[in-house]
Parts: structure tokens; sequence; C-alpha cells
């Protein structure tokens, strides 16, 4: 049995973890929990905001436009509904997930056709979920695909989790910080989830590294009703 570790004490112990996806079930299981968190070290990293569309979609804009260099890795949609599930990705292979299972697809499936971001020579992994809830159960995927060796092969890992009271799992992109930066490794970490949405969104936010945290956003679904309750932070508002 995995230990489960406090997360606020994780993210604290870590100056650049880099972008964060979390999965998993509140205590009592009562709520399906998924939250998405983005950092940065460059101004162009920095420079960006999430907000809340229509039908379950976060998308993240840049804060200046006038500032923007590239958007073609930091402009995007991390959050997305599809039907029962939500996908909440680093990247635009969100959409790459979602137009999958439209078409009937699996979450592997739709990510074989994927691989890790060209950002020499970080070659930044991309972390994926998916979370199903339906009335009375939960379970969700968690996905990386990272570089082997620098620009090399891909390797691609998937972990299928069914909803546990209280436990949520952790992947993100970057061991810490450095040059370049330390792809994650091993599996996504067991972490515990309370029952309350602001006890672990202001957690979760205060834990990020103050100077490199840029975005944070957190969503309960509750499994009965399917009520919907979200928590948004930004380092810098519009």
């Amino acid at each position: 049995m995995y230990e489960k570790i406090n997360v606020y004490e994780y993210l604290s112990g870590i100056s650049y973890p880099g972008r964060g996806i979390i999965c998993g079930m509140t205590e009592g299981t009562t709520h399906a929990v998924s939250a998405y968190f983005i950092m940065g070290r460059s101004a162009n990293s920095r420079n960006r905001i999430f907000r809340e569309e229509d039908g379950g979609t976060v998308t993240i804009y840049p804060f200046d436009p006038s500032k923007v260099e590239d958007p073609s890795l930091v402009i995007y949609s991390p959050v997305r509904q599809h039907g029962d599930s939500l996908i909440v990705t680093n990247g635009d292979q969100t959409d790459t997930v979602y137009d999958g299972l439209c078409r009937g697809k699996s979450f592997e499936d739709a990510l074989l056709t994927r691989t890790y971001e060209p950002d020499a020579p970080n070659y930044t992994p991309r972390i994926s979920s998916v979370c199903n809830v339906r009335v009375g159960s939960a379970e969700y995927k968690m996905s990386i695909l990272k570089s082997l060796e620098a620009g090399g092969a891909c390797l691609r890992a998937t972990w299928h989790y069914e909803g546990v009271s209280g436990t949520g799992h952790l992947i993100h992109t970057y061991e810490g910080d450095g040059s370049p930066l330390p792809s994650f490794c091993g599996e996504p970490r067991t972490i515990q989830i309370p029952s309350d949405i602001d006890e672990f969104a202001n957690g979760l936010w205060n834990a990020l590294d103050d100077d490199n945290k840029i975005s944070l956003y957190v969503r309960f679904t509750e499994w009965g009703s399917g009520k919907i309750e979200t928590r948004l932070f930004n380092k810098y508002s519009d």
C-alpha cells in the first residue's frame, strides 16, 4: 500500500515542479477532484492567466497580448469536458484526447499520436488525465509522455485508478529546477485530499513557489448530483 503524502509540504519543497495535474476523491468519497497548476520562469511563460468558459472548459490566455513571444506551447485549453469525462492536460493534447473520445477512441489510443514537447533542451513531458464521474462511482487515468534521452525515443506510461476516499494522485512535469530541467520520474505521487474545496485550493496555491506560480484551477464534482464547484487563482488578474 502506498503511503499518502501531504501535498502542501511536498509542493513547498520543490521550487519548480512546472505544470501539475491532480486527480482523486475527497474524504468520504463524495466528490471527484481534478486540479491543474502552471508555473513559469521566462517572461513568456509568466504572461498567462486562466479563464473559465462555457461547457466546462478552462483556457489559458496571455495576460498582456502585446508581450506574447511564442504562443505554441503556452496558450491552450488545459481543461475540457466530454460527457462524463473531464480531460486535463498540460498542452494542446487536451484537444487530441477530446477529439479521440468523440471518435470512440480510448484515452491511451488518442495519446499514441502525440509525444513530448519539442522545447529543447528540456523536452518537457506531456502529462494528461481523464476523470470519469458517474452516479456512485468514479475512476481516473493519468499519463506521461517523456523523452528517454535528449530528443530521443518517447516513453509512454498510463496509470488507471479507482476512486478511494481521501486519496489522490499528483503528476508534474519537472523534478525541480535545473538546466536542462529534469523530467518527472516514477509514478504519480499518492496524496491526501480533504473534503473542503477551499482548504484544498488555498493549500495548493500557498504551497507553490511565490516567484514561479502563475495559475491554479481546482474542481470538485459531486457524485450523486453532478454539481460542480470550482476555484481559480491567477497571479495576474485582468
